[in-house]
């Protein structure tokens, strides 16, 4: 078997091996690989990193359904985790940073062990903090993260460096048993800026209205709810 590091095309059977695909320097740009999944997203529940993936996933239209995730840096993962727990007949999709799952490292093992089938952990991986000033990342000094979801125990990984890769990754992001952590290398490139609401409380409600329904959110504020 190929080891973790191996720049092999990903597998279309689950494997407990890092995956990449091979070819030439290819530019991914983010935006177009959020636009690309959310196209695809169907009812999935998406939850955000801070920073640039809030902007590219709400550039592509607001929904209820998006958990835009400000300020908790590191906590995009789990939050996802327990959304996919909760809900285990919708897909969960976790779209993040680099330097925000880097600061997670820790719930990969708590995923890897609570074996969530219908979440799908994408990271934006630019190699820079962008939100701080693009400081590099440990990505670029070659810190592996779908290496490291691998070791924990996720079934199905991979490091994806071109778009022949993007397009094999697009049907383990949204329908294959998880968790899936898929690495996409991408472009530093700034794209235009477009923010989200801000009010935390508000994002919050707002989300659980739509997931659950009034009656159930707020069952005191509801005639009938429970």
């Amino acid at each position: 078997m190929a080891s973790r590091n191996a720049r092999t095309a990903p597998r279309t059977t689950p494997s407990k091996r890092s995956t990449a695909v091979p070819g030439p320097a290819t530019v991914l740009l983010r935006r177009d690989l959020i636009g690309a999944i959310l196209a695809r997203r169907g009812d999935a529940l998406v939850v955000t990193g801070l920073g640039t993936t809030c902007y590219d996933v709400f550039s592509f239209g607001d929904d209820p359904l998006n958990f835009y995730n400000w300020a908790g840096m590191g906590g995009a993962a789990m939050i996802a985790c327990g959304l996919a727990l909760a809900q285990p007949g919708r897909r969960v999709l976790c779209i993040t940073g680099d330097g925000e799952m880097l600061m997670g490292l820790g719930s990969l093992a708590t995923i890897a062990c609570e074996k969530p089938a219908n979440l799908s952990i994408v990271v934006m991986d630019n190699e820079h903090y962008v939100e701080t000033g693009m400081q590099g990342t440990h990505t670029g000094r070659g810190v592996d993260l779908a290496g490291i979801a691998a070791a924990a125990g996720f079934p199905l990984t991979a490091n994806v460096v071109d778009h022949a890769g993007f397009k094999l990754a697009l049907p383990m992001i949204h329908g294959r048993v998880g968790p899936v952590f898929v690495n996409l290398k991408v472009s530093p490139a700034q794209p235009p800026m477009t923010l989200p609401m801000r009010d935390g409380p508000y994002i919050r409600s707002r989300f659980r209205d739509a997931l659950l329904g009034p009656a159930v959110a707020h069952p005191t504020m509801v005639p009938g709810g429970r």
